[in-house]
Protein backbone atom coordinates (compact mmCIF):
# COMPACT_ATOMS: atom_id res chain seq x y z
CA UNK A 1 0.00 0.00 0.00
CA UNK A 2 1.34 3.40 -0.96
CA UNK A 3 1.25 6.39 1.35
CA UNK A 4 0.48 9.86 0.08
CA UNK A 5 3.70 11.86 0.52
CA UNK A 6 3.03 15.42 1.66
CA UNK A 7 6.65 16.58 2.09
CA UNK A 8 9.08 14.98 -0.36
CA UNK A 9 12.24 16.47 1.13
CA UNK A 10 11.58 14.98 4.57
CA UNK A 11 9.53 12.01 3.25
CA UNK A 12 6.56 12.87 5.48
CA UNK A 13 3.36 11.08 4.51
CA UNK A 14 -0.23 11.96 5.25
CA UNK A 15 -0.31 8.89 7.49
CA UNK A 16 2.71 10.21 9.46
CA UNK A 17 0.95 13.52 10.03
CA UNK A 18 -2.33 11.86 11.04
CA UNK A 19 -0.68 9.42 13.46
CA UNK A 20 1.46 12.11 15.07
CA UNK A 21 -1.51 14.47 15.46
CA UNK A 22 -3.56 11.72 17.09
CA UNK A 23 -0.77 10.48 19.37
CA UNK A 24 0.35 13.88 20.68
CA UNK A 25 -2.80 16.03 20.16
CA UNK A 26 -0.51 18.60 18.49
CA UNK A 27 -0.95 22.20 17.49
CA UNK A 28 -0.09 22.92 13.85
CA UNK A 29 3.35 24.21 14.83
CA UNK A 30 4.11 21.24 17.07
CA UNK A 31 2.97 18.81 14.37
CA UNK A 32 5.32 20.45 11.89
CA UNK A 33 8.22 20.32 14.35
CA UNK A 34 7.58 16.68 15.30
CA UNK A 35 7.36 15.45 11.70
CA UNK A 36 9.60 18.05 9.99
CA UNK A 37 6.94 18.52 7.30
CA UNK A 38 7.89 21.56 5.23
CA UNK A 39 11.31 21.83 6.84
CA UNK A 40 13.39 20.04 4.22
CA UNK A 41 15.82 21.30 1.63
CA UNK A 42 13.19 23.29 -0.32
CA UNK A 43 12.10 25.07 2.87
CA UNK A 44 8.44 24.35 2.19
CA UNK A 45 8.33 26.02 -1.21
CA UNK A 46 7.07 22.81 -2.82
CA UNK A 47 4.83 21.36 -0.11
CA UNK A 48 3.73 24.37 1.94
CA UNK A 49 0.15 24.57 0.57
CA UNK A 50 -0.38 20.83 1.13
CA UNK A 51 1.20 20.93 4.60
CA UNK A 52 -0.96 23.93 5.60
CA UNK A 53 -4.13 22.23 4.35
CA UNK A 54 -3.42 18.98 6.17
CA UNK A 55 -2.43 20.78 9.38
CA UNK A 56 -5.62 22.84 9.24
CA UNK A 57 -7.72 19.70 8.74
CA UNK A 58 -5.99 17.77 11.53
CA UNK A 59 -5.66 20.50 14.17
CA UNK A 60 -8.66 22.71 13.28
CA UNK A 61 -6.25 25.64 13.48
CA UNK A 62 -4.92 27.83 10.69
CA UNK A 63 -1.15 27.25 10.82
CA UNK A 64 -0.45 30.78 9.58
CA UNK A 65 -2.25 32.32 12.58
CA UNK A 66 -0.40 33.40 15.75
CA UNK A 67 2.96 31.72 15.08
CA UNK A 68 3.47 31.34 11.33
CA UNK A 69 5.24 28.31 9.96
CA UNK A 70 8.46 29.56 8.46
CA UNK A 71 9.29 29.19 4.77
CA UNK A 72 13.02 29.37 4.13
CA UNK A 73 14.88 30.11 0.91
CA UNK A 74 17.62 27.73 -0.26
CA UNK A 75 20.75 27.62 1.87
CA UNK A 76 22.84 29.64 -0.57
CA UNK A 77 22.22 30.81 -4.13
CA UNK A 78 24.53 29.44 -6.79
CA UNK A 79 25.08 30.55 -10.38
CA UNK A 80 24.22 28.28 -13.29
CA UNK A 81 27.82 28.43 -14.50
CA UNK A 82 28.95 27.04 -11.13
CA UNK A 83 26.47 24.19 -11.51
CA UNK A 84 27.73 23.41 -15.02
CA UNK A 85 31.31 23.14 -13.83
CA UNK A 86 32.70 25.18 -16.70
CA UNK A 87 35.47 27.63 -15.96
CA UNK A 88 34.68 31.25 -16.71
CA UNK A 89 36.56 33.04 -19.50
CA UNK A 90 39.36 35.24 -18.25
Amino acid sequence: MQHLIICRCEEVSLKDLEETAKKFNCTARELKLRTRAGMGFCGGRTCRPAVDKVLTDLTKENPTDAIPLKVSPPVRPISLSDLGGKASDD
